[in-house]
């Protein structure tokens, strides 16, 4: 096996200025794929993120306030996800912990029963590059979430994105037909592995209120601020070639009371539109799959 392909080794360059432009289903301009993340943070580890410093700037162990903070997003945020979402008729990508569905049971079988689209999200959340059997932890976190909803998941995001040169490879070997960290494009791509082509969806670091919210500190607003001039932008080049806008949410952040009319606000807007689908991630590879089948057959 190869451990040590570079992303160029992978994937050769590509000006989308000299592709032929993918078209969506009845002049569809762009899809507005949306995708929440739930995850497992435990307590005997640094905590993922933090909102506060280190009361005396070295870090503690146990950290509650930030498990607990976390915690906000299982117990009230999420729900506040799962209202707008049945709401609006949408069924999103759920990036999953696969530990949720021991720890919390009842969110993961909430949004079974909503028909949320399962991504693999390791197992729980701890970077890649941390993973003594990397192989063993994508293995277990995809047989949990198949035998959870009956199943296996189609797509993949690490946790932070994180992967090594070799997760790509580890990811096909475990039946991952796409996965959303390579955040380069605005349409779908085609990677190389050592177990034959891997789809890379659009996903996003910059339309992310962690990046917004708890790392850039944007007041709350500005999440739909800068989705109203991505979208815009999107729609408007869609009329020429299909675009895909990427939004990724978390409960523990864009769950909380003073965020979440904003996030409601983001797809008020969109609905204003004509020509703008809601799809999951493994419905925009299933259309991929379908319009861009020779550069899937092609790549190996």
């Amino acid at each position: 096996m190869s451990g040590h392909m570079i992303p160029r080794e992978r994937c050769d360059y590509s000006a989308i200025v000299d592709r032929e432009p993918l078209k969506l289903p009845n002049g569809a301009r762009l899809v507005l794929w949306s995708i929440v993340n739930y995850e497992v943070w435990d307590i005997a580890r640094p905590m993922p993120r933090q909102v506060l410093p280190a009361p005396t700037g070295v870090p503690l162990l146990p950290d509650v306030p930030h498990w607990s903070w976390h915690e906000y997003g299982m117990r009230v945020g999420a729900w506040r996800f799962f209202e707008l979402y049945e709401r609006l008729g949408i069924r999103p990508t759920l990036s999953l912990n696969a530990r949720t569905c021991e720890d919390y049971p009842r969110v993961a079988q909430e949004a079974k029963r909503l028909g949320w689209e399962f991504m693999g999200h390791a197992y729980d959340q701890i970077p890649i590059h941390k993973i003594e059997d990397q192989a063993g932890m994508i293995n277990r976190a995809m047989d949990i979430l198949q035998r959870f909803t009956g199943k296996r998941p189609v797509g993949w995001l690490g946790p932070g994105l994180t992967q090594t040169f070799e997760t790509p490879d580890l990811l096909t070997a475990a039946g991952v037909k796409y996965i959303g960290d390579w955040v380069y494009d605005d349409e779908p791509t085609v990677i190389r592995t050592t177990n034959g082509p891997l789809v890379t969806l659009p996903y996003t670091v910059e339309l992310n209120d962690i990046g917004m919210m708890i790392v850039q500190h944007h007041e709350s607003a500005y999440l739909l601020q800068r989705a109203i001039d991505q979208f815009d932008r999107l729609y408007a080049e869609g009329k020429a070639r299909a675009k895909i806008m990427a939004l990724a949410v978390h409960p523990y952040i864009s769950g909380q009371p003073h965020r979440i009319k904003y996030l409601e606000a983001i797809y008020d807007y969109a609905r204003r539109f004509e020509g703008v689908l809601y799809w999951n991630g493994e419905e925009i590879l299933d259309w991929y799959g379908a319009v861009a089948g020779k550069a899937l057959a092609t790549a190996r």
